[in-house]
């Protein structure tokens, strides 16, 4: 399964569309779903997509989750896949929908990427060393032995 890491600040160009960092194409080669997802647009490799509605079928199948949770899921979602230059489209409608301006920032989320508005990743910079500060406290992730 791929790792996505680091941050890369974009421009969406006037067709909509933005440049994947290198690193992150070759990781996209069996194609790619993009969906809205926090506050963001998250662009899922598609064994991670499958993987996330695989789990949410399992949990309707249960009673834990309701239809509608799947269809939203399904629904909103779009398959993409780079072009020769490393560029997706971002519809209007996924663009509304994740908040997005012109400029953008496109961030490794371990699994997934992201694709956040510039002006709102940079507004939520302290909440996230916090909640990283909280975690490793809490004994995850970093020092964990």
């Amino acid at each position: 399964m791929a790792r996505f890491v680091g941050t890369h600040e974009y421009t969406l160009d006037g067709q909509g569309r933005i440049i994947l960092p290198t690193t992150f194409r070759a990781k996209l080669a069996d194609g790619a779903y993009l969906t809205a997802l926090d506050r963001c647009l998250a662009l899922l490799p598609t064994e991670e997509f499958e993987l996330m509605a695989d789990r949410l079928e399992a949990r309707q199948s249960t009673g834990d989750v309701h239809p509608d949770a799947v269809r939203a899921f399904t629904s909103q979602a779009a398959e993409v896949a780079p072009d020769s230059q490393g560029r997706i489209r971002i519809k209007p409608e996924h663009q509304d929908s994740g908040g997005l301006d012109r400029n953008v920032m496109v961030v490794g989320a371990g699994k997934r990427i992201e694709i956040w508005d510039l002006d709102r990743w940079n507004s939520m910079e302290s909440s996230r060393r916090d909640k990283l500060a909280d975690a490793i406290e809490k004994g995850f992730g970093v020092g964990t032995v």
